[in-house]
């Protein structure tokens, strides 16, 4: 159980630090995620950006993922692909889902220049995860821009998640994966929304270190 995000920012940190990573990247997906990410570039001495990829949700249920977009528009299938959507559904969905992204991207940066990634070695970070299905689509974009090496940071996962997640990765980092898994907010003791306002202003203070 982690008291709240910064905590299990602290956590991600204490376990990064034995690989010794050059050069640190954390690349945080919003909003939760970037509380994390914050914490965890902080610790490491590390740069903070943000990676987004955003979920295409079913016909019948917005919010039971079908697909997900990252930030050149790829989609991305669930593990055997998709039973609840067709391809004609999923790849008009997927171009309103990237210009929310880039409208997303422009609004966070507030006209600053996306980090580069590649040579570096990269950290994805987020506050848990459930199906994986955004974070997977985020580390399939990273690895398309070439890091030296690629971690993914989550405080807690169902461990089958993080077992396909494993695949597209250098190393997973995450120290709770409980069984039954319910709901990610389940293991904090304070899980608040964060606000669009709260990322600018952690992106923004990031720079300016």
């Amino acid at each position: 159980m982690f008291k709240d995000r910064q905590h299990a920012g602290q956590e991600l940190a204490r376990l990064l630090k034995p690989l010794e990573l050059k050069r640190p990247l954390v690349l945080a997906i919003p909003r939760g995620g970037v509380v994390v990410g914050q914490q965890v570039a902080f610790e490491l001495k590390a740069d903070l950006d943000i990676v987004i990829a955003k979920k295409i949700g079913a016909p019948f249920n917005q919010e039971f993922a079908v697909a997900a977009v990252d930030q050149d528009g790829h989609v991305t299938l669930p593990p055997g692909g998709s039973m609840y959507a067709s391809h004609d559904y999923i790849q008009s969905r997927a171009v309103e889902v990237s210009e929310k992204i880039a409208e997303q991207l422009a609004d966070f940066r507030q006209g600053r220049k996306a980090m580069k990634i590649k040579g570096r070695d990269v950290v994805v970070v987020d506050d848990g995860l459930a199906t994986g299905l955004t974070a997977l689509a985020a580390v399939k974009y990273v690895r398309r821009l070439n890091p030296e090496t690629l971690v993914l940071a989550v405080p807690v996962s169902p461990q089958e998640t993080l077992h396909t997640l494993g695949e597209y990765v250098d190393q997973v980092v995450c120290p709770l994966t409980p069984f039954p898994f319910y709901a990610v907010g389940q293991w904090y003791a304070v899980f608040d929304q964060v606000t669009d306002e709260t990322v600018r202003h952690i992106l923004a203070t990031a720079r300016s270190r």
